[in-house]
């Protein structure tokens, strides 16, 4: 059901950065099947290098690009993995709520204080933290033996799932896909309006 339920909240979220016109030229799309090694030495896919590399910063002086990963939120079975820069956006709208409110002290718990900052070696890779390994479930038998992760793009984030579970994910997300959008409706429906569209598509 978790998995479900960030299905249609990335769709929702799709719709918001159409809205305000935060669609950015490079996003992180495509899904990759990527071995993790018994070190837990895991290959971030090359299109998602070229994304991240352009949202740090700091790329252009270390040349080792850096992101975000957040191991946040227990209805999540994945890691979600942002940008420095859009992590540094995401900050500036929780900063904006009131200090000790409820909904800041969510968010920051979640997206904040349940995520670290992982550096790109020279080789492309990453070593999976103990805590994200804990949060996919990857055991160290599953290190052993060489298990897959999966990296899912999913438009300015992207996340990273041990394979058998997303696999089982996507039954989930089906289901609740049809509860969403009926057998005969164009996907597109989904997206807000043209600004300045009329009711007639003019």
């Amino acid at each position: 059901m978790a998995a479900a339920q960030s299905a249609v909240f990335n769709l929702s979220r799709l719709g918001a950065l159409a809205r305000q016109g935060g669609i950015v030229s490079e996003a992180f799309r495509g899904e990759f099947n990527q071995r993790v090694d018994n070190k837990a030495r895991v290959s971030i896919p090359a299109p998602f290098r070229r994304v991240l590399e352009a949202g740090d910063p700091n790329f252009a002086t270390s040349n080792r690009p850096r992101f975000v990963l957040v191991y946040g939120d227990e209805r999540r079975d994945f890691l979600e993995c942002y940008t420095v820069i859009e992590m540094q956006r995401l900050e500036g709208q929780i900063a904006r709520l009131p200090r000790g409110s409820q909904a800041r002290r969510l968010l920051e718990r979640n997206l904040i204080t349940l995520s670290l900052t992982v550096e790109i070696d020279e080789d492309g890779r990453i070593v999976l933290p103990a805590k994200g390994r804990d949060k996919i479930a990857l055991s160290p038998d599953d290190l052993k033996s060489g298990v897959e992760a999966i990296f899912a793009g999913t438009l300015d984030t992207f996340q990273i799932w041990k394979s058998s579970r997303y696999d089982q994910a996507l039954g989930e997300m089906a289901r609740a896909d049809q509860a969403l959008l009926s057998a005969d409706s164009d996907i597109l429906s989904l997206l807000p309006p043209h600004e300045g569209a009329t009711l007639d598509g003019a």
